[in-house]
Protein backbone atom coordinates (compact mmCIF):
# COMPACT_ATOMS: atom_id res chain seq x y z
CA UNK A 1 0.00 0.00 0.00
CA UNK A 2 1.34 3.44 -0.92
CA UNK A 3 2.18 5.96 1.79
CA UNK A 4 -0.27 8.52 0.39
CA UNK A 5 -3.08 7.72 -2.05
CA UNK A 6 -3.05 9.25 -5.49
CA UNK A 7 -5.64 11.96 -5.93
CA UNK A 8 -6.32 11.44 -9.62
CA UNK A 9 -9.42 11.45 -11.80
CA UNK A 10 -10.23 11.83 -15.48
CA UNK A 11 -10.53 15.39 -16.74
CA UNK A 12 -8.15 17.11 -14.31
CA UNK A 13 -6.54 20.28 -15.58
CA UNK A 14 -3.50 20.05 -13.32
CA UNK A 15 -1.70 17.37 -11.29
CA UNK A 16 1.02 18.34 -8.82
CA UNK A 17 3.73 15.70 -8.57
CA UNK A 18 6.37 15.61 -5.84
CA UNK A 19 9.27 13.25 -5.28
CA UNK A 20 8.00 11.50 -2.12
CA UNK A 21 6.01 12.31 1.01
CA UNK A 22 8.02 13.93 3.79
CA UNK A 23 8.24 12.14 7.12
CA UNK A 24 5.66 14.60 8.50
CA UNK A 25 3.29 13.97 5.57
CA UNK A 26 3.65 10.20 6.00
CA UNK A 27 2.93 10.47 9.73
CA UNK A 28 -0.06 12.81 9.18
CA UNK A 29 -1.37 10.88 6.17
CA UNK A 30 -1.67 14.06 4.11
CA UNK A 31 0.19 15.71 1.25
CA UNK A 32 2.52 18.64 2.08
CA UNK A 33 1.67 18.40 5.80
CA UNK A 34 4.86 19.91 7.24
CA UNK A 35 3.97 23.37 8.64
CA UNK A 36 7.13 24.75 6.97
CA UNK A 37 5.90 23.63 3.53
CA UNK A 38 4.47 26.44 1.41
CA UNK A 39 2.30 24.24 -0.84
CA UNK A 40 -1.16 24.84 0.67
CA UNK A 41 -0.79 28.59 1.30
CA UNK A 42 0.67 29.01 -2.19
CA UNK A 43 -2.28 27.28 -3.88
CA UNK A 44 -4.43 30.05 -2.48
CA UNK A 45 -1.95 32.97 -2.73
CA UNK A 46 -0.95 32.22 -6.33
CA UNK A 47 -4.61 31.99 -7.36
CA UNK A 48 -5.21 28.30 -8.09
CA UNK A 49 -8.04 28.12 -5.56
CA UNK A 50 -10.16 30.77 -3.86
CA UNK A 51 -10.13 29.11 -0.44
CA UNK A 52 -7.29 28.12 1.87
CA UNK A 53 -7.17 24.34 2.18
CA UNK A 54 -5.23 22.52 4.88
CA UNK A 55 -3.24 19.31 4.40
CA UNK A 56 -5.98 17.06 5.82
CA UNK A 57 -8.32 18.42 3.12
CA UNK A 58 -6.08 17.18 0.30
CA UNK A 59 -8.79 15.02 -1.30
CA UNK A 60 -10.86 18.15 -1.96
CA UNK A 61 -8.47 19.43 -4.64
CA UNK A 62 -10.28 17.46 -7.34
CA UNK A 63 -13.25 19.83 -7.05
CA UNK A 64 -10.91 22.53 -8.40
CA UNK A 65 -9.63 20.37 -11.28
CA UNK A 66 -6.40 19.55 -9.42
CA UNK A 67 -4.79 16.21 -8.56
CA UNK A 68 -1.85 15.05 -6.42
CA UNK A 69 0.74 12.30 -6.69
CA UNK A 70 4.41 11.50 -6.04
CA UNK A 71 7.11 9.66 -7.99
CA UNK A 72 7.96 7.53 -4.97
CA UNK A 73 4.76 5.98 -3.64
CA UNK A 74 6.38 3.53 -1.21
CA UNK A 75 9.22 5.64 0.25
CA UNK A 76 9.29 8.78 2.35
CA UNK A 77 11.73 11.46 3.41
CA UNK A 78 13.82 14.27 1.99
CA UNK A 79 15.36 13.80 -1.45
CA UNK A 80 18.81 13.09 0.00
CA UNK A 81 17.60 9.85 1.64
CA UNK A 82 15.71 8.52 -1.38
CA UNK A 83 17.31 5.90 -3.61
CA UNK A 84 16.95 5.65 -7.38
CA UNK A 85 14.82 2.50 -7.09
CA UNK A 86 12.34 4.34 -4.82
CA UNK A 87 11.03 6.16 -7.90
CA UNK A 88 8.64 4.54 -10.35
CA UNK A 89 8.60 6.65 -13.50
CA UNK A 90 6.84 3.94 -15.53
CA UNK A 91 3.95 3.81 -13.03
CA UNK A 92 3.54 7.60 -13.21
CA UNK A 93 3.62 7.54 -17.01
CA UNK A 94 0.92 4.85 -16.98
CA UNK A 95 -1.27 6.93 -14.65
CA UNK A 96 -0.82 10.02 -16.83
CA UNK A 97 -1.73 8.12 -19.97
CA UNK A 98 -4.81 6.71 -18.20
CA UNK A 99 -6.07 10.00 -16.70
CA UNK A 100 -4.64 12.45 -19.28
CA UNK A 101 -4.49 15.64 -17.21
CA UNK A 102 -3.79 18.78 -19.22
CA UNK A 103 -0.71 19.61 -17.15
CA UNK A 104 1.60 17.95 -14.62
CA UNK A 105 3.53 20.34 -12.40
CA UNK A 106 6.59 18.88 -10.72
CA UNK A 107 7.03 20.52 -7.33
CA UNK A 108 10.81 20.42 -7.61
CA UNK A 109 13.62 20.15 -10.13
CA UNK A 110 14.48 16.80 -8.50
CA UNK A 111 11.07 15.31 -9.34
CA UNK A 112 11.33 16.59 -12.92
CA UNK A 113 14.90 15.33 -13.35
CA UNK A 114 13.91 11.84 -12.19
CA UNK A 115 10.91 11.76 -14.51
CA UNK A 116 12.83 13.05 -17.54
CA UNK A 117 15.97 11.02 -16.78
CA UNK A 118 18.38 13.93 -16.57
CA UNK A 119 20.21 16.02 -13.99
CA UNK A 120 18.62 18.84 -12.02
CA UNK A 121 21.10 21.24 -13.65
CA UNK A 122 19.54 20.57 -17.05
CA UNK A 123 16.02 21.34 -15.81
CA UNK A 124 14.61 24.85 -16.19
CA UNK A 125 11.63 26.18 -14.28
CA UNK A 126 8.40 26.73 -16.18
CA UNK A 127 6.75 25.02 -19.14
CA UNK A 128 8.72 22.10 -20.57
CA UNK A 129 8.96 21.09 -24.24
CA UNK A 130 8.17 17.41 -23.53
CA UNK A 131 4.64 15.99 -23.64
CA UNK A 132 3.14 12.61 -22.84
CA UNK A 133 0.05 12.15 -24.95
CA UNK A 134 -1.97 15.33 -24.39
CA UNK A 135 -0.24 16.07 -21.06
CA UNK A 136 2.17 18.99 -20.81
CA UNK A 137 4.74 19.49 -18.04
CA UNK A 138 5.74 22.41 -15.83
CA UNK A 139 8.53 22.64 -13.24
CA UNK A 140 8.09 24.66 -10.06
CA UNK A 141 10.35 25.72 -7.24
CA UNK A 142 10.00 23.36 -4.31
CA UNK A 143 7.57 24.49 -1.59
CA UNK A 144 9.51 22.42 0.98
CA UNK A 145 10.95 24.23 3.96
CA UNK A 146 14.21 22.39 3.21
CA UNK A 147 14.40 24.20 -0.16
CA UNK A 148 13.58 27.71 1.04
CA UNK A 149 16.72 29.20 -0.56
CA UNK A 150 15.31 28.31 -4.01
CA UNK A 151 11.75 29.49 -3.31
CA UNK A 152 10.20 31.80 -5.90
CA UNK A 153 6.42 32.13 -6.02
CA UNK A 154 6.58 33.72 -9.49
CA UNK A 155 6.83 30.26 -11.11
CA UNK A 156 3.69 29.21 -9.22
CA UNK A 157 1.88 32.41 -10.18
CA UNK A 158 2.77 31.89 -13.86
CA UNK A 159 1.32 28.37 -13.70
CA UNK A 160 -1.79 29.70 -11.92
CA UNK A 161 -2.25 32.18 -14.78
CA UNK A 162 -2.17 29.28 -17.27
CA UNK A 163 -4.51 27.27 -15.04
CA UNK A 164 -7.07 30.03 -14.82
CA UNK A 165 -7.30 30.64 -18.58
CA UNK A 166 -7.51 27.02 -19.73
Amino acid sequence: MSILPDVLAPGLRLVFCGTAPSDVSAREGAYYANPANKFWPTLHQAGFIKVQLHPQQFRQVTQFGIGLTDLAKFAQGVDAVLKADDFDVAALQEKLLRYQPKMVAFTSKKAASVFFGTTTGRIQYGLQSQQLGPTQFWVLTSPSGAAVRYWDISHWTALANWFNVT
